[in-house]
């Protein structure tokens, strides 16, 4: 329920081929399969892992330690192995909101406007899709845990009813109905349900034309902005006023500034602001709707910027003694 599959680099039409090397030699290769990318993510789903591991190893040590904000919330928890799944699932939604940030930082550094010191486009265009597809199976993995602890905490019913009970709760928006997550869960739902076929979209595009492609890819940013939000509501990690909701906040300066650079200095030459009216430029109501879109932008940045200098982040005040909380009131993060 975490993040999500984040923006695809831009491309020319040319969606079968295109010129390799810079155009040295004329020599052309094929355009970026799904198979490939799949092959080529397998570093970068390995170290996934070895960060879920770590993750994993850190919540674990916490709660035996007393120190977990998760078990603070919900005191019936404080036994790491008896939770381990729930644990799991909080490591996967960690490592796939991490994974996350990273790929939407890279699509919006590619889709703005061209930096010098950086790795070749072709490498940062495949870094965003591994990343991408990584954060995407994280996404599923941190649901699919969360399921498999709800099938493991109901020992009254049957295994059939349990089965379908976790799923429903995990994976069909709105039927989960315990506390904060009756909002929160729908939030990442929608969040992996929009990951999905935006991230694949991709490898279609020549099939849906190059510009369809590109005004569905604009929602990928949804998808990274319900990941954040379900964790802030949800995550029990990050659930009281303190540093951890504070660097979650932080985290998210150098992503909306990027994106106003991006508004402000697109790649691409029929995105720019431009002057209205003027001929080859954009028309008065498309003009309008972009300057809007980069002034919103401007005031998501002063937002963030506020929300981290003056601490009001929306975070609980710690309580002196463990809440009292039924079984069922399971957390997120």
């Amino acid at each position: 329920m975490q993040r999500p599959a984040s923006p695809v680099p831009e491309e020319p039409d040319r969606t079968r081929t295109r010129e390799a090397g810079g155009g040295t030699g004329g020599r052309r290769e094929s355009a970026p399969r799904l198979r490939g990318d799949l092959r080529a993510a397998i570093p970068d789903a390995s170290a996934a892992v070895g960060v879920t591991a770590a993750v994993f190893a850190l919540l674990w040590v916490r709660m035996e330690t007393g120190t977990s904000s998760t078990a603070a919330v919900m005191p019936f928890m404080d036994d790491p192995r008896a939770y381990w799944m729930y644990l799991l699932s909080q490591a996967f939604g960690w490592s796939a909101l991490l994974w996350a940030w990273g790929t939407v930082m890279l699509g919006l550094v590619l889709s703005g406007p061209r930096a010098v010191r950086l790795p070749p486009r072709r490498t940062l265009e495949r870094w965003h899709r591994t990343t991408s597809l990584t954060t995407t199976a994280l996404m599923f993995a941190h649901a699919l845990m969360f399921a498999a602890e709800l099938v493991r905490h109901d020992t009254r019913a049957a295994w059939a009813a349990r089965l379908w009970s976790a799923f429903a709760d995990s994976f069909v928006p709105g039927w989960y109905d315990s506390g904060t997550g009756q909002v929160a869960i729908p939030i990442g739902q929608g969040a992996l349900y929009l990951a999905l076929p935006l991230g694949l979209l991709f490898y279609v595009r020549h099939r849906i034309g190059a510009r369809t492609w590109r005004r569905l890819h604009r929602f990928v940013l949804a998808v990274y902005v319900l990941s954040v939000w379900h964790t802030l509501l949800y995550g029990t990690n990050v659930w009281y006023g303190e540093w951890p909701r504070t660097v979650l906040w932080l985290l998210q300066i150098p992503v909306a500034l990027l994106l106003v650079l991006r508004l402000a200095r697109p790649a691409r030459r029929a995105e720019r602001l431009g002057a209205p009216g003027r001929p080859g430029g954009p028309r008065l109501p498309e003009w309008a709707v972009r300057a809007l879109g980069r002034l919103t932008a401007a005031a998501v940045v002063a937002g963030v910027l506020a929300v981290a200098i003056s601490g009001h982040d929306g975070g609980r005040t710690r309580p002196a003694s463990p809440p009292a909380s039924a079984p069922h009131d399971h957390g997120s993060e």
